[in-house]
């Protein structure tokens, strides 16, 4: 499996929090917030930057900088809505494209609704946010309708991971990137993630 972990100790302990039962929207929100921009730190290691000259008060130097409007970040609606505000408080100009994908609670196939793009670039840096990376099949869709556009580079960022979601995007879409903050231990028959968080869209907008 190709996967990246960002174990940071303060990813492991915001997360435990985000786990239990008794944390309320609120803070549920507030702590994907913060753990997104932690992953993204990690995310974005390998983004493209570029030399220039600035002048420090003592002389001239190299310095460096990231064009961050050649970023478009891409949650998954609903739940991928919560980890946005953590990428875009790193990279603020960043451009924000929406999929809307729902999993057949039946087939489990993924069915898109949405889909709203900005202009997609060879050299564009792509995010695609998707907080439980279960079964994978929204994943490798929304991966699927941003190549349709023309992304390339792409990055697909989740707080929660199954092997078995793992394995489904490594096969579809072996040029995608994963990062996350869990690899969980496996998915149940309804493909819900085990430990896991139970469902992050209902979670945070307080839906059950």
């Amino acid at each position: 499996m190709k996967v990246n972990v960002v174990d940071h100790p303060l990813v492991k302990h915001k997360l435990t929090i985000m786990r239990q039962t008794d944390t309320g929207p609120k803070e549920f929100r507030e702590l994907l917030k913060e753990i997104t921009l932690l992953i993204a730190y990690e995310a974005t290691r390998h983004i493209e930057i570029f030399e220039t000259e600035i002048e420090t008060p003592l002389e001239t130097t190299k310095g460096y900088y990231i064009n961050d409007k050649d970023v478009v970040i891409v949650p998954i609606l609903r739940a991928g809505l919560g980890m946005a505000d953590g990428i875009l408080q790193l990279l603020p100009n960043a451009s924000v494209g929406h999929i809307g994908i729902y999993r057949d609670p039946k087939t489990l196939e993924a069915i898109e609704y949405y889909s709203k793009l900005p202009s997609l670039k060879q050299t564009s840096q792509i995010f695609v946010l998707d907080p439980m990376l279960a079964t994978g099949v929204s994943s490798v869709k929304a991966i699927e309708i941003v190549k349709e556009h023309g992304g390339k580079k792409i990055v697909l960022v989740t707080l929660i991971a199954s092997p078995e979601g793992v394995r489904v995007v490594n096969e579809h879409c072996p040029d995608v990137i994963i990062y996350t903050a869990s690899l969980d231990r496996k998915l149940n028959d309804k493909g819900y993630i085990l430990p896991g968080l139970g469902d992050a869209g209902d979670r945070l907008f307080r839906t059950k």
